[in-house]
């Protein structure tokens, strides 16, 4: 279960997309004074090198922020993006993308003084990593790193008190059992906290338990009456192609702004970072019952 590792994805597509999500999400819910809980439920290493280690051996960046840079250097900025250049610019002061920042990193950095952060992570040598990444920032009060599977101690930490909260939940779905697992983590969660924003990532694969998922999160969120909202990102569609081609974020209670802020993102991604013909986005956004 220790064998996946995100230094060999960092900074690619997915994360693209899935990161853009998530900042527009938790800064739209500090425009609120009130305190806000954020929980990351597989937080990895929190920061991983783009040039040296485990990403040059599958150039996986080169799919996602190696693309958005060479657009945005040749005209293709927008103002759209300016929150999350910011995130990067945090980790890397020379302004040369040596570094990509991990989700956990990201979160950490946007803390106000009245939020809190908890962290999951289990692999023995990511959690190390990660408090090595999260030490320099002095936070100790707000932030708290446990070694626990994230599945299963959600719940523990829900509902936050103040009932304002943020769930990222990005398994590496290396297991077949990750499928499940993050339905009985997700419904258990709903259980406690049903007002909270979730932020589901997931890869787009030609394997059932994937291709099943969509429905099955759209199944949860009708039993608890839910809105949702759902982006798909594909880069291409190259046949024996081993790198990730194509993945989706899942967000319950998805923040006001996030559709409209889509609409306006996705055609930036497909066009800076679509290798094919047969790249695309898809929206679906639940509808009012």
């Amino acid at each position: 279960m220790f064998s996946y590792r995100h230094a060999f994805h960092a900074g690619n597509h997915a994360d693209v997309l899935k990161h853009l999500v998530l900042i527009h999400c938790v800064h739209y819910l500090q425009e609120k004074e009130g305190a806000l809980m954020l929980i990351d439920t597989h937080a990895g290493a929190g920061l991983y090198s783009l040039r040296e280690g485990y990403a040059t051996i599958s150039q996986e960046s080169q799919t996602g922020i190696d693309r958005l840079c060479l657009a945005k250097k040749e005209g293709g900025d927008r103002p759209e993006l300016k929150s999350y250049w910011d995130a990067l610019a945090a980790v890397n002061p020379q302004q040369d993308m040596h570094y990509y920042p991990g989700s956990p990193l990201i979160l950490a950095k946007q803390l106000r003084p009245q939020d809190r952060l908890r962290l999951f992570e289990l692999h023995p040598s990511d959690i190390s990593i990660l408090q090595t990444n999260i030490s320099p920032l002095k936070r100790d009060q707000q932030i708290e790193i446990r070694k626990e599977d994230g599945f299963t101690h959600l719940k523990s930490l829900l509902p936050p008190s103040g009932r304002r909260g943020f769930v990222l939940i990005d398994p590496s779905y290396e297991l077949k059992s990750d499928y499940r697992k993050l339905e009985t983590c997700l419904s258990e969660a709903l259980e406690r906290f049903v007002t909270g924003t979730y932020v589901i990532w997931y890869p787009v694969l030609p394997r059932r338990e994937s291709m099943q998922l969509p429905k099955r999160l759209q199944s949860i969120c009708e039993k608890y009456q839910r809105p949702w909202l759902q982006a798909e990102l594909r880069i291409s569609n190259q046949i024996g192609e081993k790198r990730l081609q194509a993945s989706g974020v899942w967000v319950i209670n998805p923040v006001w702004t996030l559709s409209s802020y889509l609409e306006k993102v996705l055609p930036l991604l497909q066009k800076a970072l679509g290798e094919d013909q047969h790249s695309a986005y898809r929206l679906v956004i639940s509808k009012p019952t």
